[in-house]
């Protein structure tokens, strides 16, 4: 193998890699079954988590510390968090849409 050519268990890798996005510090956020405060928390994020953003969609309007936004990040199957509490870098979508 010649040093030209890629390594593809390293691009596997790569491809497979995903952003992980901090939620606001001094926040234990809660985690909800949808994306809404009308859904029952699963779990609660402890303080300085980072978290995946598998996709995003509308739900409730929520105000936080990343300002105010109706957009819901799935950080799991069947679990929302307010992206007003998590810290994208943009005020729109940075994940694809939920279906």
């Amino acid at each position: 193998m010649g040093t030209d050519e890629k390594n593809p268990v390293g691009d596997t890798v790569t491809a497979l890699s995903a952003t992980r996005y901090a939620v606001a510090p001094g926040y234990r956020v809660n985690v909800r079954s949808g994306p809404s405060t009308a859904y029952p928390v699963v779990r609660v994020l402890p303080l300085g988590a980072t978290v995946m953003i598998s996709c995003q969609k509308y739900g409730e309007w929520i105000s936080g510390p990343y300002g105010t936004t109706r957009i819901w990040d799935s950080i799991a199957p069947g679990e929302y968090i307010s992206d007003a509490y998590v810290s994208t870098g943009s005020d729109g979508f940075v994940a694809p849409r939920c279906a």
